[in-house]
This record gives C-alpha cells, sequence and structure tokens, in this order.
C-alpha cells in the first residue's frame, strides 16, 4: 500500500496551496514513518482547530496500516 499517496492526495486536498505539499517516507521493519511539509500558511489547515484534522489524519493512515501490519507514524512540519 502507497501510505506517502494517501497522505498527499489528503493534504492536497485541503491546504491552498497543494504545489507546496511533501511527504517523504521512511520504512524500518513494521514501522512507517511519513513526514509531511506544506506551506507555512496551510499548516494550521492541515493541523485543524485543536488538532482534529491531524488526529483524523493519523486515524485514517493508522487504519491502513493494520491492514498489512504496519505502524504508521505521521509527522506534520
Amino acid at each position: 500500500m502507497d501510505y506517502k499517496q494517501i497522505l498527499t492526495d489528503i493534504a492536497r486536498a485541503i491546504v491552498d496551496d497543494p504545489d507546496q505539499v511533501n511527504v517523504t517516507q521512511t520504512e524500518e521493519e513494521n514501522e512507517v514513518t511519513l513526514v509531511l511539509t506544506v506551506a507555512e500558511n496551510d499548516t494550521g489547515k492541515v493541523i485543524g482547530h485543536h488538532g482534529k484534522i491531524a488526529k483524523a489524519i493519523r486515524s485514517l493512515l493508522k487504519a491502513a496500516g493494520n491492514t498489512c501490519g504496519k505502524h504508521i507514524i505521521v509527522e506534520i512540519e
């Protein structure tokens, strides 16, 4: 499963400047770390009010990872 593409598609749908969305992926055994970088003005949109959007994104990717036995970590910069 392409977790990087999933996160990229979600972030591009939320932000005002989709060209500035960048996701890097590192994988070690059963752990996948995704680092999401967006334009400075869009950081608040990705995090959301009290972190609700970020929590929802993490929940979606965690569920996707569980189907393949992977632990997904999403970091937002």
